[in-house]
């Protein structure tokens, strides 16, 4: 069944793709079957059916009744999903991101939060036998689908939420396309409480914080899925950080919408200044194997050494010919990890999408591109906010219940009401490339306490945190309590890893041992 919806003279390709992953793995995506409004930029790039995607397991959009609902897993992707009668053109590649433009009506927070299992006795992480053994007692018990590679089980899927695993056994969940912020909450609430009614049998607890704070890469086991093993492969050859992102990190990021090209533009351009602020405000990763690391976001850190090909902070972003195509232009020319056909994973490191859509691929001679495999190369690119069918905020580590409520709510305050994103922009305006990559430089190791212009870092912060709490309230949800916890950082200047700091150098004794239960769910 072909996703196309008629919009005047032109056909249109209109698929709400919700969920993505957050920098390691790709997870679930969906696609309406109903007719929508056409929006801006789709005449540019749907003029034929030939983009049109065809999914073997039917979705809804949002905001409409259930029809056959269930959700297409793109991990193992699903290069039958696609039925390409021609080579893909640039054009499709820009259209498929400016699908993803909708009303504002439609906007929606998608918050996705990863988070460290570990063994009550020895604090050692779980092997993949356990998590095994978690994902069918969760299944079981609560009624959600098993997701499979090969004989193993890799994840979970229940309606629009997945449960997926990171390259050292991370647990992750992408939640559901959320109108408010206290949907987001009562989401990770059920979460957090079906895990735990499983783990904590098990002798199993799960501990938030940016980095694992106790144990070598060596100590860490490998999750049995396919793209990983060329992830590790090809991460060392790239930057000396690339393994601890993959085995030893944890994240909280939102994932967020926009109306048109121009929305995207705005909000991309707020989001990639302040992100160093969310970094320094959610800061919680200062320890490594047992003992201070010398930072506050050592996550953060790990980011800047791991592949420059695909991080950072994308200073093209804010040319003034910036929109979808230059997106597509930067995205062509990162080299890619694999491609996935016949339910393996091929190994095409070092070559571009470029050169996949001129069909040379040594790996796949002659073998041209899908939509499928596009936006299997989107995931693997890991900018500190990435474009994809909607915008990603990735500057923050993983941190306690509070923060996975409290991230959503500081962007979709900041991003989602337009006078204060209008206010970002105005603050931004004259901040320099070399003051936005000043910030991302230093913030890992100074939190709040970096210098800028004549003050700190933590003054913008006040200024921004007000701006999101405006936006909260103008919204009309009675939101803005989720933002509590940050007042009380900027109120203080210090930062989650400085009190885990002070911690381990009072009360704690200089062990790191008790952050587990410290920072316990």
């Amino acid at each position: 069944m072909a996703l196309v919806f008629k919009a005047g003279p032109s056909y249109c390709i209109r698929s709400d793709i919700r969920r993505g992953r957050t920098g390691k793995d790709v997870a679930f995506v969906e696609a309406p079957v109903m007719k929508e409004k056409s929006v801006s930029f789709c005449s540019l790039s749907c003029n034929n059916a030939k983009i049109a995607r065809i999914f073997p397991l039917g979705t809804v959009g949002f905001g409409s009744k259930r029809r056959n609902s269930v959700i297409v897993a793109a991990s193992p992707p699903t290069e039958d999903a696609v039925i390409a009668t021609e080579p893909l053109t640039k054009e499709d590649l820009v259209g498929y991101l400016a699908s993803g433009c909708k009303p504002k009506e439609n906007w929606r927070i998608g918050t996705e939060h990863e988070k460290f299992g570990f063994e009550f006795q020895t604090l050692r992480p779980m092997k993949y036998e356990q998590i095994a053994e978690l994902l069918k007692g969760i299944s079981e018990r609560f009624d959600w689908d098993k997701v499979m590679e090969g004989d193993n089980i890799i994840g979970l899927k229940q309606g629009k939420q997945s449960i997926s695993l990171e390259p050292g056994g991370q647990f992750e969940l992408s939640g559901a396309p959320l109108e408010t912020l206290h949907q987001t909450c009562a989401e990770v609430n059920s979460h957090l409480y079906q895990v735990k009614a499983v783990a904590e049998e098990m002798g199993i607890g799960f501990l938030g914080i940016g980095v694992q704070p106790k144990l070598g890469i060596k100590d860490i086991p490998v999750m049995p899925k396919g793209r990983y093993k060329i992830m590790r492969n090809y991460m060392p050859k790239v930057g000396s950080l690339g393994l601890d992102m993959m085995f030893r990190t944890c994240t909280v990021q939102v994932n967020l919408d926009f109306s048109s090209e121009a929305d995207m533009i705005r909000k991309f351009r707020a989001s990639l200044a302040l992100q160093p602020i969310a970094t320094a405000l959610f800061a919680n990763s200062p320890f490594t194997e047992g003992k201070p690391n010398g930072y506050l976001s050592m996550r953060s850190q790990i980011w800047t050494d791991t592949d420059k090909d695909r991080t950072g902070m994308l200073p093209f972003v804010f040319d003034n010919s910036f929109g979808f195509e230059q997106y597509v232009d930067y995205a062509l020319d990162v080299p890619m990890y694999f491609v996935y056909r016949k339910k393996k994973y091929i190994d095409c490191t070092g070559m571009t999408f470029r050169d996949f859509m001129a069909g040379k691929l040594p790996c796949i001679p002659g073998e041209l591109p899908t939509l499928n495999d596009w936006e299997n190369h989107l995931t693997t690119i890991f900018p500190e906010v990435r474009l994809k069918r909607y915008l990603e905020m990735r500057g923050a580590d993983g941190g306690p219940w509070r923060s996975l409520c409290a991230l959503p709510a500081f962007w979709v305050g900041l991003l989602y009401d337009e006078v204060s994103l209008q206010n970002v922009l105005d603050m931004i305006a004259d901040w320099t490339p070399e003051e936005r990559q000043m910030l991302r430089n230093k913030v890992p190791k100074t939190g709040l306490k970096t210098p800028f212009r004549d003050g700190f870092l933590w003054h913008v912060a006040e200024d921004v945190l007000k701006l999101a709490k405006d936006g909260l309230e103008r919204r009309g949800f009675k939101e803005s309590g989720f933002l509590n916890g940050l007042a009380e950082v900027v109120r203080t200047g210090v930062t989650p890893a400085e009190k885990l700091l002070e911690l381990y150098h009072g009360k704690w004794g200089q062990s790191v041992d008790p952050v587990f239960e410290e920072l316990l769910y």
